[in-house]
């Protein structure tokens, strides 16, 4: 399972984001995408990416895939969605502190997984 921080300047993009991360990369999002501080995710985003990040964003989330980070951090790479996106693994300081926070946010509204309507 791996941990996939979107930030965006907006809700749409952040949804479609999400769609294309199912529909296009084909992972399985796991549950519901979590709503994390826009603060707390450029910060952590900087860290990983040990870098000063270029803007700031507006709406951010915490996703869990059921694939393994490998496998999403390739199929991300093969997509172009309109949000940052980056893959957080087990290697990053990071990733416990987010995965304590993860269920103790709130879920994020508007979110509908395509791949439940086939089932």
């Amino acid at each position: 399972m791996a941990l996939i921080l979107i930030r965006a300047e907006d809700q749409g993009k952040l949804l479609n984001t999400i769609a294309d991360i199912e529909r296009h990369a084909g992972l399985k999002v796991a549950g519901k995408p979590r709503i994390l501080n826009p603060k707390t995710a450029d910060e952590i985003a900087g860290k990983i990416l040990k870098q000063e990040l270029r803007s700031k964003s507006d709406i951010a989330v915490l996703v869990r895939v059921e694939d393994d980070t490998t496998k999403s951090i390739v199929h991300i790479r093969k997509i172009h969605p309109p949000a940052h996106v980056i893959v957080i693994s087990e290697e990053y300081g990071e990733f416990k502190d987010l995965e304590q926070l993860f269920n103790g946010l709130t879920y994020l509204k508007g979110y509908y997984s395509h791949k439940n309507k086939g089932n």
